[in-house]
């Protein structure tokens, strides 16, 4: 499995805050099947120091690689919306054309199909972070298909599937899941406790609702990783 949005980089963001808590994280996610994560801490600048997150996963990569730890660090953001055009594709997920783009937690801007749009314009393909666990969206999360419809993906995460997010979250995954709403799903995961680095249960969740095969395909990331599966 891939997971494409966590924050297992020490000291970068709120996510690890050391190479201990990452090499923790790092252990939960391959015990659980996960061979691939895309370190994505959050940027909210335009001039983001991107040669600290290269730094950051070589370092990672290689304290995995000395300890044995069969687990892969890929370069990624969290890119939040207001400076998605700005910053181009500087943060795109493992150097290619996708963007994962957070919008504000209480609210869907009223730009927001504008921006989808202007993206595409650009060759990006915005992937919105979990929006199940946007207020406004929690209750009408139709208001998502106009970005689709221009263009953008859906990564939800995998504790909203399970319920460990609250009703709310998980009432509108479960919607976006059953209407074909839903690109990805991954973790979010901060630490080894919270928001943990595990896909497993939500795909075991997901595949009753939309079959074994689909559940998995969204933590393959195929247009992501063509060749590399699951």
């Amino acid at each position: 499995m891939i997971d494409i949005h966590c924050h297992i980089l020490p000291g970068i963001d709120d996510g690890s805050q050391n190479m201990e808590s990452s090499l923790q994280m790092a252990r939960i996610a391959v015990n659980d099947g996960i061979k691939t994560i895309i370190a994505t801490p959050h940027i909210d600048r335009v001039d983001y120091p991107q040669n600290a997150l290269i730094d950051g996963i070589n370092l990672l990569n290689g304290v995995l690689w000395k300890q044995q730890i069969p687990l892969t660090i890929l370069f990624g953001g969290e890119v939040q919306a207001h400076i998605a055009l700005a910053i181009g594709d500087v943060f795109c997920l493992a150097g290619g054309t996708a963007m994962l783009v957070e919008f504000p937690h209480s609210y869907l801007p009223g730009d927001a199909v504008e921006l989808i749009t202007n993206l595409r314009a650009k060759a990006i393909i915005p992937i919105i972070a979990h929006p199940e666990r946007n207020t406004q969206i929690a209750e009408e999360p139709w208001l998502l298909k106009p970005l689709i419809d221009q263009g953008s993906k859906i990564q939800i995460t995998a504790e909203s599937i399970t319920g460990e997010l609250g009703m709310a979250a998980k009432t509108c995954a479960n919607y976006l899941l059953q209407n074909n709403m839903v690109n990805y799903i991954a973790t979010d995961s901060h630490s080894p406790g919270f928001r943990k680095p595990i896909l497993s249960k939500a795909v075991h969740k997901a595949s009753k609702m939309i079959g074994k095969q689909q559940a998995q395909k969204l933590v393959s990331a195929p247009d992501i990783f063509p060749v590399q599966g699951n």
